[in-house]
Parts: structure tokens; C-alpha cells; sequence
């Protein structure tokens, strides 16, 4: 199958989420990634919370599949001379150092640029150039709270309050996704002008750039001093910022999280229900409340605001003698938008996600095969084949071959201890 990222080579300095998470979806995609790796160590995924002794954990597999391995030791000139023909070679160079670590290699930019004019140079940053904090480290939670997510999420009241980090990468596999964008953009660039560039993404933008609504509405909020699709209101006070709302909708439907039948015993018996405008009519048959389609406390969402708890509640009772899955199949027949919570093995062994490739298989040489998430996004000339990563330093002697070191050379390179 012809991949369209087919032909162009990256090299992968990026460690951990974010940056794996934009190099391996390249890779899906075609492009040849490179992960360079610090020999005897690699990626320090390869064994954070490992499930299998002595074997590459899942937390490193499932986000460097479909890229080859390459250790190198840039202290020593026989591996900064291996990096330096590799950038020669190369159209993408993608790391996530911490600021400084490049130039400090004696990769500058400048240097960069030198070595081949046409290189896009991509970095994951934990905040913007020129931030009052761009000196500080940032990782997944960080992001969330520097970037709004958290101050957003949860409770605004009782002893669960407080703010809220989301088990969703925002912070992480959020920047990688970005910066997969920003550098397919700089590539198509590159094709018209013939120049590289340098593409950058802050974790705490792009966080926030998940975060617009929640913008909106702090800018609403400090027009009105209120906002009506919130639970707070009408019946609580809002302060000067955008208040946690539970599981209340963002995009201006009232909507909650309710139980369902088996809640007792199953964490995730629930459903989420949203309460569209034009969909209650249906909903009032669907629940065997007609009456509400002419009640002037119910008609509008105006009127239903002031007690729209009450309203989950009567709708929460309608749904203790049914299965989540029993629920849906009765709502979705009324076009009414809603959803079971799924838990993470529901989704694991979800026969449509597998069908779909969202789920796939793939082997690993130590593992032996194992289920992961697949491409999330779909083609209709392209089915992205998913590969097992690979071993640390597994394809170090190819690329040095194709670079065009002879097997003396590698050789010595490997006594070196270079590679």
C-alpha cells in the first residue's frame, strides 16, 4: 500500500507521550521515524509500570509502534557524526528536551540550518517562548492545570470540590496530535518555498486550545455576571470566573451523568443524557411524561432551568430497572443524544472498535501479540497497518548501513560504545 507520508524520514528525539504520540501517528501514516535512543537505557517507558518483567512495558509500546530504533551516544564524536549525517538525510527532526538540551548537544538551530537548509525542527514545550515559565518542566497534570482544564472540571461545591484533572492526555497526547498538524503544515510549506522552519507547540496552548468554550463562557460570565446553562443557575451565586460544573454539557444543552440499573455493584452503570431544545417532546414520550410537552413549567429551556435537576432525577428513576445498554436502545430510537459509559475493557473488547481498526492487534517480538488503540482517524484509500515497536537499538546497525557506514565501521562504532 502506498502510504502518503511515504518518503519522508524523521528522526524521533522524543521520549515519553507527547512527543511518541505525533511521531508514531506520522509513522502510521507512512513516514519513516527514526526513535534515536540513549544505548543500555532508551525511552524510560520501557520500563515505567511494566507488566512483564525484563520486557518493554505497554506504556512504551503502545505509543513507538511502527518506528525503527537507534541508539546513539551524541557525548561521543562518533555518534554526534552519526546524528549529523542522519540530519543531513533527514525532513523532520521532533524532540520534547527540556530547554537548551539541543543546543547544549551542539545542535543549534544555526547549526541545524547548516546542515541541511531544508529541515523542519519540531519541539513539544511545556510553555511558549518568552513565558515568565518557560523554564519549568511540564508534564501531563501540569499542563492541565496551567492550561484551564482542571479549574474547569469537577465539583464547585461540597467536600468533592475543587478542581479536577481529566484521565483523557490532554496535556500530553493533546500536543502530540498538534504537533503533528503544525508539522505537516511546515512540510507542505517546504515544498513551496524550499526552506525549513521551526514548529513549536506549548502543552499549556494546547490545552487551552481545548478549552475555547470554557473561554467563551468566562467571557460571557464577565458580560452577564451569570450563566444560565450552568447548575448554578438561577438558584446559587456565580463568582468573577468560570465555575466547575460537574457533569453539566458545555455547549449550551443541559446534560448530567445518571445511574442505571446495577449502579450499586458496576462503577460505570451510567449514561450521559442531553437534553437537546428541539428534542424534548421526545424525551417527555420516551420517559411516559406527555404532560410535559404543555406544561408551561417544562415547554421551554427557559422554564425547565430553574428545576432541571429535579427533571434528571424523574428521568434517573425512569432508568433504575434498565441496563445502561437497555436505555440507550430505547432513547436512540427518539433521536435523544446519549451515551453509556463505557469502561476502559467495555471499549478493549468493543467487536465494532475492532471491526473499525479504532482496536487493533499487534504482535511484539518479546510480548507476543496484544491489544492497542489503532488510528483514530479513518481513510477511504488508506488502512493504516499498525506494527510492534521496536526493540531498543533493534535497527541501529540498518540505519547506520543506510547512512552508508561499512560493517568495520559499525563495528567499531558498537566497541565505541557509540551506538
Amino acid at each position: 500500500m502506498n502510504k502518503p507520508l511515504n518518503g519522508i524520514k524523521i528522526i524521533d528525539f522524543t521520549h515519553v507521550q507527547a512527543g511518541p504520540a505525533c511521531t508514531q501517528l506520522l509513522a502510521w501514516f507512512g513516514a519513516d521515524v527514526i526513535k534515536v535512543e540513549r544505548p543500555g537505557a532508551g525511552d524510560v517507558t520501557r520500563s515505567q509500570l511494566r507488566d512483564i518483567p525484563d520486557v518493554d512495558a505497554l506504556y512504551f509500546t503502545m505509543l513507538n509502534s511502527n518506528k525503527r530504533s537507534l541508539t546513539l551516544d551524541t557525548k561521543k564524536p562518533e555518534g554526534k557524526a552519526v546524528l549529523e549525517k542522519l540530519i543531513k538525510e533527514s525532513d523532520v527532526l521532533v524532540e520534547n528536551f527540556g530547554p537548551g538540551a539541543l543546543d547544549r548537544m551542539g545542535f543549534t538551530w544555526e547549526r541545524i540550518q547548516e546542515l541541511n537548509p531544508k529541515m523542519i525542527l519540531a519541539s513539544v514545550k511545556g510553555f511558549s517562548d518568552g513565558h515568565e515559565y518557560e523554564d519549568l518542566k511540564v508534564y501531563e497534570n501540569v499542563a492541565q492545570c496551567a492550561g484551564g482544564a482542571a479549574s474547569t472540571t469537577g465539583w464547585w461545591k461540597g467536600e468533592e470540590s475543587g478542581p479536577m484533572i481529566s484521565a483523557a492526555a490532554l496535556g500530553d497526547s493533546n500536543t502530540g496530535m498538534h504537533l503533528a498538524i503544525g508539522i505537516l503544515t511546515a512540510y507542505i510549506g517546504r515544498q513551496q518555498t524550499g526552506k525549513g522552519q521551526k514548529v513549536a507547540v506549548a502543552m499549556q496552548d494546547a490545552v487551552l486550545n481545548l478549552c475555547r468554550v470554557k473561554m467563551r463562557d468566562q467571557l460571557r460570565l464577565d458580560k452577564l455576571g451569570y450563566l444560565e446553562e450552568y447548575p448554578q443557575y438561577p438558584h446559587e451565586s456565580f463568582s468573577d470566573v468560570v465555575p466547575r460544573g460537574g457533569n453539566a454539557g458545555g455547549g449550551g444543552q443541559p446534560g448530567w451523568i445518571l445511574k442505571c440499573k446495577g449502579w450499586e455493584t458496576d462503577p460505570n452503570a451510567y449514561i450521559y443524557f442531553t437534553v437537546q431544545g428541539h428534542a424534548w417532546p421526545p424525551i417527555c414520550d420516551a420517559i411516559g411524561k406527555p404532560e410535559w410537552k404543555t406544561d408551561p413549567l417544562y415547554m421551554t429551556p427557559k422554564a425547565r432551568q430553574p428545576h432541571i435537576m429535579d427533571i434528571f432525577a424523574t428521568i434517573e428513576d425512569w432508568l433504575k430497572d434498565k441496563t445502561k445498554f437497555d436505555a440507550v436502545n430505547i432513547l436512540r430510537k427518539f433521536d435523544i443524544p446519549c451515551a453509556p459509559v463505557f469502561s476502559m475493557k467495555e471499549l478493549l473488547n468493543d467487536k465494532s472498535l475492532r471491526a473499525s481498526g479504532s482496536i487493533v492487534e499487534v504482535p511484539h517480538k518479546e510480548r507476543g501479540s496484544y491489544w492497542t488503540v489503532g488510528s483514530p482517524i479513518k481513510f477511504s484509500d488508506l488502512k493504516p497497518i499498525i506494527t510492534g515497536s521496536p526493540l531498543l537499538g533493534e535497527n541501529t546497525d540498518e540505519v547506520l548501513a543506510e547512512l552508508g557506514y561499512s560493517s568495520a565501521e559499525i563495528a567499531a562504532m558498537h566497541d565505541a560504545k557509540a551506538v
